[in-house]
């Protein structure tokens, strides 16, 4: 299994750190062996910095089409990784340590890639620190679409069932502290949650 990771997916999210947006999709991978379904987040033990970026991840079928999907926080050592960036390094060690990809619960979805962003459908991404709300944005509003990914990344990657595409977060993204409550949910236009977090940082 591998978790394919698109960047500067939300145009806000690419402005707020500076980057230019970019005209195909960017992927960087983490191993699965990131993932964290449940419990706390254990920031005070990470030796940097460590940010939230909330984003709608999809889980494929046998046949490389949406199974399901849920929300994910793709956690990240922003200071490591600007400076791994600065020098034109390979920032891994910025996105791949331990627990740095949590997912929440997945729902079934019948729908095609186009369909997520259907502004019909309404699908939001939101989090919450301490009640205090940190990211928020309809999939609708996406500068580079789940579709326009998937397509880019079958034509090239070793793509299998049950990896998983982590589509990109909005802007918003903050330092996490250890005593931090977050709420991370996906949700529909109505309001109902069909994937969630809730976790304490420790």
């Amino acid at each position: 299994m591998a978790l394919w990771c698109s960047i500067r997916t939300f145009a806000k999210h690419a402005t707020e750190l500076g980057n230019k947006q970019p005209t195909e999709p960017i992927f960087f991978v983490k191993p699965n062996n990131c993932i964290q379904t449940e419990g706390a987040l254990q920031i005070s033990s990470h030796p940097g910095s460590v940010h939230h970026e909330i984003e709608c991840v999809i889980r494929l079928n046998q046949d490389l089409q949406i199974d399901a999907i849920a929300v994910g926080l793709d956690l990240t050592d922003r200071e490591t990784q600007s400076e791994l960036r600065k020098e034109q390094l390979p920032w891994a060690k910025g996105k791949c340590f331990r627990a740095s990809a949590v997912i929440g619960n997945f729902a079934p979805w019948s729908g095609s890639f186009e369909s997520l962003c259907e502004p019909t459908l309404g699908l939001q991404l939101q989090l919450t620190v301490n009640e205090e709300l940190r990211q928020s944005d309809f999939l609708s509003s996406m500068s580079i679409s789940p579709a326009v990914q998937y397509h880019s990344l079958i034509g090239w990657a070793p793509v299998q069932a049950g990896d998983y595409l982590f589509t990109g977060t909005p802007s918003g993204v903050a330092q996490l502290f250890p005593g931090d409550k977050l709420k991370a949910t996906l949700q529909t236009t109505d309001g109902e949650v069909i994937s969630i977090i809730e976790a304490v940082c420790e």
